[in-house]
């Protein structure tokens, strides 16, 4: 079964992209946690990190790569941002295409919540 990343990646259903190459999609995340909240996704569909191998890490690296250039286009580069990658259901994945969150634009207090 299809994920909505997937979709999307399929341009089935629409999202406001700010970036796409042959590797990664990003677009903003329908639902903000901060000014910038953006998300950036392999076009190929691997569930979690867990599934992760090493044929993946030039387009994984990609991610990394895309969120830098994306975060400068945003003006958030030098104040900071942080990217988040969410593994399953305790690490709080919500959709099982592994995807990476560039939020910022404000400051964003403590990692984790007590």
């Amino acid at each position: 079964m299809s994920t909505i990343f997937k979709k999307i990646i399929d341009k089935e259903i629409p999202a406001d992209i700010v970036y796409e190459d042959d590797l990664v999609l990003a677009f903003k995340d329908i639902n903000p946690q901060a000014p910038t909240h953006i998300l950036i996704i392999p076009k190929k569909e691997i569930a979690t990190v867990n599934d992760v191998t090493e044929a993946d890490e030039q387009r994984l690296g990609r991610l990394f790569v895309v969120a830098a250039k994306i975060a400068k286009e945003q003006g958030i580069a030098t104040s900071g941002y942080r990217l988040i990658v969410n593994v399953n259901q305790d690490g709080g994945q919500e959709v099982f295409h592994l995807h990476m969150h560039l939020i910022g634009g404000r400051p964003l207090g403590p990692m984790l919540a007590r």
